[in-house]
C-alpha cells in the first residue's frame, strides 16, 4: 500500500517537478497581455463609434478640411503654347456677366497677322425668344461647309433648345438675359452675342439673325459675298422725320449731336473690329441706356449712330436683310406659305441694285426675313430651286 501510496504520490510530486515550476509564471503574464489587447480593442471601438456620431451631427468633415488646408496651394500650370490661347472654345457655357464678358471679349492682338493657320469664320448669331422654327432650313444651308461658320443662340434665360446631337444647333445656346422689345436689353442682347462669338479668334465676320430670317443663297455664295467686302453692312441714314430726328435727345450731346444722330435696321453685318468698338463701348452706351427710350427705339439707333461716328469709312450703308415694309404698322410683314411661290421670290431678287465694293450690283441681300413656321415645309421642299442648297 505504501509502495502504490509512493507511487502516487510519486505521480503527484512528478507534477510538481522543476522544470514544470518555472513555466507557471508566464500564465498570468500572457492572460494580462491577452486583457491589455481586449482593452485596447474596446477603447478603439468606442472611439471610432465616437468619431462617427460628431461627423454626422457636428459637420466634422467640414472642421477636418479647413484644418487640414495646405499653407502652400499647388500652382496652376501656365499656358505651354500658343494654340492654348486661340484654340476654340469647347462649351460656350460660362459663368461670366455681361462686365467680366466684355471685357474679355475685348482684348485685342496689336500684330495684325496671325502666327498661325487661321481660317476665317462667318459667326451666325440668332436672336429669338425660344425655337428656331426655320432650323431644318439652315441645316441644309451649313451642310458640307463646316471650318467655315460659328452659331450662336440667344434665346429667353428659362428656354432650353431642343437639337438633336447630330444637329448644328446643338450647344449653341449662350448665357441669355430677358429682353424687351425697343428697349437697351435688345442692344444687350445683341452685345452679348457679339461677346461671345469674339471668345473665338477664328470668327471674322458676325452677322445678326432672327428665328424667322432665311438664306437667300447657297453658303458659298454667302461666304464669298462677305469675305470679299471691304465694308461691313448696316443700314445707316438720317431722316428728318418724327421717327428719326423727332426722337433725338438734346441731353445726348456732346457725346452725339442731332446732326450725328442716325437710323438703320438692327439686322446687320459687321467685321471683328467694328464687334469690338460695340462691345468694349463705354462713351455712347450711357447716353442711349439713359435717354433713348420708347418712343426711342434704341435698337434702331445706338449702333447705326455709333459707328457712323466713330467708323464711316468701313460701313456700306445697307443692310444685308431683306424686309417689307409695304404693309405698313410697327413691324414688316410677314409671309406664310401661301406666300411662298416664283413670284415672290422674283420679287426679292430681281429689280434690286445696290454697290458693292464700290460698283454697281443686282445682289443685294443674302438674307430676307419675317417668315411664319407654316412656310417652312415649302421653303425646304423648293431650297434648291428658290436659293441653290
Amino acid at each position: 500500500m505504501q509502495s502504490r501510496v509512493g507511487s502516487h504520490g510519486t505521480l503527484e510530486e512528478g507534477g510538481k517537478d522543476p522544470v514544470m515550476k518555472l513555466a507557471n509564471p508566464a500564465r498570468p503574464l500572457q492572460l494580462r497581455l491577452l486583457q491589455f489587447l481586449l482593452l485596447f480593442l474596446g477603447v478603439g471601438i468606442v472611439f471610432s463609434l465616437f468619431s462617427m456620431y460628431m461627423i454626422r451631427y457636428t459637420g466634422g468633415p467640414q472642421n477636418v478640411v479647413a484644418m487640414s488646408e495646405p499653407i502652400i496651394l499647388p500652382c496652376v500650370p501656365e499656358p505651354s503654347s500658343l494654340e492654348s490661347w486661340v484654340k476654340t472654345p469647347l462649351s460656350l457655357s460660362h459663368k461670366m456677366n455681361d462686365s467680366e464678358l466684355f471685357w474679355r471679349a475685348s482684348f485685342v492682338p496689336r500684330i495684325n497677322t496671325y502666327p498661325f493657320k487661321r481660317v476665317p469664320k462667318i459667326a451666325f448669331m440668332f436672336l429669338t425668344r425660344g425655337p428656331l422654327p426655320m432650323a431644318p432650313l439652315w441645316e441644309k444651308f451649313f451642310n458640307g461647309n463646316e471650318g467655315l461658320y460659328s452659331i450662336y443662340i440667344h434665346s429667353l434665360p428659362l428656354y432650353q433648345q431642343n437639337f438633336p446631337p447630330s444637329s448644328v444647333f446643338f450647344g449653341k445656346q449662350i448665357p441669355s438675359q430677358m429682353v424687351e422689345w425697343g428697349t437697351m436689353s435688345m442692344c444687350d442682347a445683341e452685345r452679348r452675342l457679339l461677346a461671345n462669338a469674339l471668345l473665338d479668334i477664328s470668327n471674322e465676320w458676325f452677322v445678326l439673325l432672327s428665328e424667322a430670317c432665311i438664306p437667300l443663297y447657297n453658303f458659298s455664295i454667302v461666304y464669298r459675298y462677305i469675305s470679299r467686302s471691304r465694308f461691313s453692312f448696316m443700314g445707316v441714314f438720317d431722316e428728318d422725320s418724327p421717327f428719326g430726328r423727332g426722337r433725338y435727345n438734346a441731353n445726348m450731346a456732346p457725346e452725339v449731336n442731332i446732326t450725328e444722330w442716325r437710323k438703320g435696321s438692327q439686322w446687320f453685318e459687321i467685321n471683328r473690329k467694328l464687334a469690338v468698338d460695340i462691345v468694349q463701348d463705354n462713351i455712347y452706351y450711357p447716353k442711349f441706356e439713359q435717354f433713348c427710350r420708347p418712343a426711342c427705339y434704341v435698337d434702331e439707333h445706338y449702333f447705326p449712330t455709333m459707328l457712323s461716328i466713330q467708323s464711316p469709312q468701313l460701313l456700306a450703308n445697307r443692310s444685308l436683310t431683306w424686309v417689307d415694309w409695304s404693309r405698313g404698322g410697327a413691324h414688316p410683314a410677314t409671309f406664310g406659305k401661301a406666300d411662298i411661290t416664283d413670284k415672290f421670290f422674283k420679287r426679292i431678287f430681281d429689280g434690286k441694285t445696290c454697290i458693292y465694293n464700290n460698283q454697281p450690283s443686282t445682289l443685294c441681300f443674302l438674307f430676307a426675313r419675317k417668315f411664319a413656321p407654316s412656310a417652312l415645309d415649302v421653303l425646304l421642299e423648293h431650297s434648291s430651286e428658290f436659293f441653290g442648297f
